[in-house]
């Protein structure tokens, strides 16, 4: 995983609106045009947005005949997880030491 990618991926989730489009693209595939419906944007600023999920690696695009489909890509979210793992392992560490220190002062 690259820190590129990595950085991308977070700028992507860092905005509200984008992080709708992946909760909509999570239910199904969408066109640009079918998620301008849902969004009091203009097409033009929701193309930005995919540019910007794209480039994070959070979504696809695959042509069908005329029309392009957007869809999520689930591991585009690896860069996100990984970095929460991280937080996992120190809160374990931390908690199951407190524990210890918890333990230690009842006897």
């Amino acid at each position: 995983m690259t820190p590129d990618l990595t950085q991308n991926c977070f700028r992507a989730l860092a905005d509200p609106t984008r992080r709708d489009i992946v909760r909509l693209l999570a239910e199904t595939n969408m066109t640009i045009g079918q998620l301008t419906d849902q969004f009091d944007m203009t097409r033009a600023a929701v193309k930005k947005h995919l540019t910007v999920l794209s480039d994070g690696g959070l979504i696809t695009v695959t042509a069908k005949g005329r029309e392009r489909f957007n869809s999520l890509n689930p591991q585009g979210m690896a860069p996100v997880l990984s970095w929460l793992e991280y937080f996992d392992t120190y809160w374990d560490d931390h908690l199951a030491a407190l524990k210890t220190a918890i333990e230690k002062d009842k006897k």
